[in-house]
């Protein structure tokens, strides 16, 4: 069994693999509600991954539980990983991003694969059917975008995600802002794919993160949608680093 473990900005994920099966999975508000040492034990893990694009305290905190019980691995752009990266600054690149990849090229392998990883960022990354990943684009998610709206002005409120709200024209503040964010972001996500189809016709795309589903239930575009893409992602990671 393996333990994989997915530290994000927002969101603490965790998963339980036997071999390309995910036998549970776990999310936790803060990192201080994990407790590795308890899912080592109960589900008898051989070994662990972990990712962080966060406070790397937090990921110490993680790894320190971890350690006295199971082989821990912290993932870093210095893995093998199952594609060719072929990222012109690839020590920079985010482990999420990687994962997300991954993720997308095992679900739909040889093919010309978009995975769009939709949380604290919308993160635009593509392979090809070369099993080649090209890079993508990085933008503001949904809470970054209404938070710069109240921040970065002096009257404008802070306003939250409305999942229900599908009105073009706002017909007060509090409604034009979600008009904006939520409208624009729709946009821009289904004119991003539009690009991306202009080049590769037989395109697939995939979007996870936790607005995934938001956007998946309002595009134009057919895409598929998978919450656990980047944990499924971490995983064929360490079997190809395991398996190397």
């Amino acid at each position: 069994m393996k333990l994989i473990i997915d530290i994000g900005n927002t969101i603490t994920k965790a998963a339980v693999f036997s071999g390309n099966e995910m036998k549970a999975h776990f999310e936790y508000e803060s990192v201080n509600e994990f407790n590795g040492q308890k899912l080592v034990k109960q589900f008898k893990i051989k070994n662990c991954f972990v990712s962080c694009v966060a406070d790397h305290l937090m990921q110490g905190l993680v790894v320190e539980q971890l350690l006295e019980l199971v082989p821990v691995q912290v993932f870093s752009s210095n893995h093998i990983l199952p594609f060719k990266n072929k990222y012109k600054t690839p020590k920079t690149i985010g482990t999420d991003r990687l994962a997300a990849v991954a993720g997308g090229n095992f679900l739909y392998p040889n093919k010309d694969v978009l995975v769009i990883d939709a949380g604290t960022c919308i993160k635009y990354n593509f392979i090809n059917k070369k099993n080649e990943f090209l890079g993508g684009g990085i933008s503001p998610g949904l809470r970054m975008r209404f938070t710069a709206l109240s921040e970065g002005t002096a009257l404008l409120p802070e306003v939250s995600i409305n999942p229900k709200f599908d009105s073009l024209i706002g017909t007060n503040t509090t409604d034009s802002i979600l008009s904006g964010v939520l409208m624009g972001a729709i946009t821009e996500v289904d004119g991003i794919i539009d690009q991306y189809k202009k080049l590769y016709n037989n395109l697939t795309v995939v979007i996870t993160g936790g607005d995934g589903n938001f956007f998946a239930e309002r595009l134009k575009n057919s895409i598929f949608a998978d919450q656990f893409l980047i944990l499924k992602g971490l995983n064929v990671i360490l079997d190809t680093v395991i398996n190397e």
